[in-house]
C-alpha cells in the first residue's frame, strides 16, 4: 500500500503542490491552425511552448534551437513525429520534447502535442498509417493519476535483473531543480540501459529515448550512448535502449556516465517519490538529488547500490515489517484469527483478494485492510507495500 501521501503527514502539502505543477499549462486550450509547411507549423508551436516554459533558459530559444522530426505522413493531410526544444549546454538544463500529431485543414496545419487539449482527438481521427491502433489506444485512454491513491507502475529498474547499479542521484526535476521531482540518476553495472516496462518507443533525439507504457505511464532515458533509433516500435520489458553515457545532443550537461531516468504519466512529468521501480520504492530527500529507496525495511541512500529484483506484479506486494524481521500470517483478516506462520521483511507475496478486519499502523499509515495471499493466509495491509490505499485484486 501507499498511504503516507494520502493521510495526514507532512508530505501532503508538498505532493499536492507537485500534482498541480505536473499538469501542463498548454493542456487548457486546443491549438489554432498554422500556415506553411508542417515543419514550420510544429516549430511555431515549439516556440510558443518555449515562451511559456517555467525554465527561463528555454524562453529565449530560436527556431535553430528546435528539432522537428516528421516520421510518418499520409499524403498532404496528416503527419506524425517528435518535436524537441534543445536546452543550453550547461548544468541543470534539459531539453523538452513531445510527440505530435498534425492535420492539414483549410486554415493550415493543426498541431497538437501529447499533453495538450486536442491531441487525443487528432490521434483518434488520424489514419492508421500515421497513428497505429496500438498508439491510438495509448494516446486516447488516460489513466487515473497517482493522486487517486495508486502508485503501482509495473516497472522494474532500467537495467538487467540480478545486477546492482549505483543510485547516483535521488529525486529531482527533469531539468534538475524544477518541479515535480520526476527523475533519478543511475550508473554502473554493464552500462546497458533497458526498458523498465514494455511499451512503444520513440527517439526524441540522439541519446534520448521515450517509452510510452500502459496505465498512462511513460519513461524517459537521457544521456545514452549508442542509443537505438526507433519510431513507434513496440519494445518489451528489458529491451536494449542504449548504454549509459554523457550525450547532451539536445542540451544539458553530464560529467560522468549515467542514465537520467524520468517518470511521466498522462503526458506530463510526475513526482517519482512513492512510485516503485521493481521492488524498490523511491523516496524524496530534503533537497533535489537526495533521498533513498526502500525494499521492505531495507533502505539504500543516494550513493548506494540498488539490486534489481525484477518487476513487481500489479497484484503483488512487498512485506514491510517497519523495522522488524517478520510479519505474522493469520487464518483470517484480523488478530482474532490464529497465527499461521510468518513472512520475512522484504519478501514478495501475491494478493488473491482483500477484506476489512482489525486496524493496524505501519510505515505507510493506519488501515483496517487485510490481504489474503495465494497460500490462503492473511496479512495486514499495514505491513505491506502494494502501491495502493485500497484492494489491488478485488474483494474476498
Amino acid at each position: 500500500m501507499f498511504r503516507s501521501h494520502i493521510r495526514g503527514r507532512a508530505g501532503v502539502a508538498a505532493l499536492a503542490t507537485a500534482i498541480v505543477l505536473a499538469i501542463p499549462a498548454a493542456a487548457s486550450a486546443a491549438p489554432a491552425p498554422s500556415a506553411g509547411s508542417v515543419t514550420a507549423a510544429v516549430t511555431a508551436r515549439l516556440l510558443d511552448q518555449a515562451a511559456d516554459a517555467a525554465d527561463a533558459r528555454l524562453q529565449s530559444v530560436r527556431a535553430d534551437d528546435t528539432r522537428v522530426t516528421v516520421t510518418r505522413r499520409d499524403g498532404q493531410a496528416w503527419a506524425f513525429g517528435t518535436a524537441v526544444i534543445v536546452a543550453p549546454h550547461e548544468e541543470g538544463a534539459y531539453p523538452a520534447g513531445w510527440v505530435f500529431v498534425a492535420h492539414r485543414e483549410r486554415a493550415g496545419w493543426r498541431v497538437a502535442f501529447d499533453g495538450e487539449a486536442g491531441f487525443a482527438a487528432l490521434a483518434q481521427d488520424a489514419p492508421a498509417t500515421v497513428v497505429s491502433p496500438t498508439e491510438r489506444q495509448v494516446f486516447t485512454t488516460p489513466s487515473p493519476m497517482y493522486a487517486g491513491g495508486d502508485y503501482r507502475t509495473g516497472m522494474r529498474l532500467p537495467y538487467a535483473v540480478g545486477q546492482s547499479w549505483y543510485f547516483t542521484g535521488g529525486p529531482h526535476g527533469w531539468a534538475g531543480s524544477d518541479t515535480p521531482w520526476s527523475s533519478i540518476d543511475l550508473a554502473g553495472g554493464d552500462q546497458r540501459v533497458l526498458a523498465a516496462r514494455g511499451g512503444t518507443a520513440y527517439t526524441m533525439c540522439r541519446g534520448w529515448i521515450r517509452v510510452i507504457h500502459d496505465r498512462g505511464y511513460a519513461t524517459d532515458y537521457y544521456h545514452l550512448w549508442n542509443s537505438i533509433s526507433v519510431n513507434g516500435a513496440g519494445v518489451g520489458e528489458g529491451a536494449y535502449l542504449g548504454d549509459t553515457g554523457t550525450d547532451v545532443t539536445c542540451g544539458g550537461a553530464a560529467s560522468g556516465r549515467h542514465v537520467h531516468f524520468g517518470l511521466r504519466q498522462n503526458n506530463a512529468y510526475v513526482p517519482i517519490a512513492g512510485h516503485n521501480l521493481g521492488k524498490w520504492v523511491i523516496m524524496n530527500g530534503g533537497a533535489t538529488y537526495q533521498g533513498y529507496a526502500l525494499h521492505g525495511s531495507a533502505q539504500v541512500n543516494v550513493g548506494g547500490a540498488l539490486y534489481n529484483y525484477g518487476s513487481l506484479g500489479l497484484n503483488q506486494a512487498i512485506i514491510d515489517a517497519n523495522g522488524g524481521g517478520t510479519v505474522n500470517r493469520r487464518t483470517g483478516p484480523g488478530t482474532g484469527y490464529a497465527v499461521a506462520g510468518s513472512v520475512a521483511d522484504g519478501a514478495t507475496v501475491t494478493v488473491a483478494c482483500s477484506a476489512n478486519g482489525t486496524s493496524h499502523s505501519g510505515r505507510w499509515g493506519t488501515t483496517a485492510l487485510w490481504n489474503k495471499l495465494t497460500d490462503g493466509t492473511w496479512v495486514s495491509d499495514a505491513f505491506m507495500w502494494t502501491g495502493s490505499a485500497g484492494a489491488i485484486n478485488g474483494w474476498c
